[in-house]
């Protein structure tokens, strides 16, 4: 019979024990749950113009993971007071409408774990300007206004890029020469230097000197190439003038289409060098 109460008193104490252990961790546990804590702000990137998109940036949170963000963004005055919510704007991006001109932007962060939620507001932006302004439309004639040099991208139908001007080095070229530095000047719109024209260039026949990589038109719109000596050349032993096939033209337009201009040059020759 004393044994038995001993086993009972025994088992008794295990439970109470047991009992105390997990209330004690359930404490333990409460203790350590909290909602996300924010330690570094969140902010908002893009330009402030109507047409932009802005992009919340969810800033640094602490807490158990994991943690989801929710956002709302909010039109202010242009001092970044009296802020509302934006109807239906409550993704992580924000593209820029008329009514937030001359307005301020910001975006509220709210941060959620299985703890809690905390939110904190983005500083304001700038204040929104208007639109960008479209581009003048091109010319009739495809040239734009004003005089001296002008970038391709300026220049449309039914204007064309005009190569008018070509060197070589060396002149003449002769039977020893191993490489050429060849130059090509590029107008348009009544001889107006073209800055950007992409120029091609290639000796025929082919196989005389190799062919350069596609160059660009510098600001006084020259574009400068080397090529070096192939099997090909001389094509004769009685050769005198080495041709040369040089296409000028607008990056997008058609190789045989736009503005873009063809034609075939020639340097002297003399094999006796």
């Amino acid at each position: 019979m004393r044994k038995t109460r001993l086993k009972l008193a025994t088992f008794g104490a295990l439970v109470l024990a047991g009992v105390v252990a997990a209330t004690l961790v359930g404490i333990g546990s409460a203790a350590t749950q909290a909602a996300p804590v924010n330690t570094a702000p969140p902010t908002i990137s893009g330009t402030a113009r109507v047409g932009e998109t802005l992009t919340a940036n969810n800033g640094t949170w602490t807490g158990d993971a994991p943690i989801t963000y929710t956002y709302q963004w909010q039109r202010c005055d242009k001092d970044g007071g009296s802020c509302a919510a934006i109807g239906g704007a409550n993704g992580k991006t924000y593209e820029l409408k008329n009514p937030d001109k001359d307005n301020t932007i910001r975006v509220r962060v709210t941060a959620t774990n299985r703890d809690g939620a905390t939110q904190r507001t983005t500083t304001p932006t700038g204040i929104v300007q208007d639109k960008a302004a479209a581009p003048p439309p091109p010319a009739a004639n495809g040239c734009p206004a004003g005089s001296g040099p002008i970038a391709v991208a300026a220049v449309g139908p039914p204007a064309r890029l005009v190569v008018d001007g070509q060197s070589v080095a060396p002149s003449p070229v002769g039977a020893s020469t191993r490489s050429l530095t060849v130059r090509f000047h590029v107008s348009a719109c009544g001889g107006r230097a073209v800055t950007g024209a992409l120029v091609y260039a290639t000796a025929v026949p082919f196989n005389q000197f190799s062919i350069p990589p596609e160059t660009a038109t510098g600001g006084d719109g020259w574009a400068t190439m080397t090529m070096n000596r192939q099997s090909g050349y001389p094509a004769t032993p009685s050769q005198q003038l080495l041709v040369v096939f040089v296409r000028a033209r607008k990056s997008g337009d058609p190789l045989l289409g736009g503005i873009s201009t063809r034609r075939l040059v020639s340097f002297p020759v003399n094999l006796s060098r």
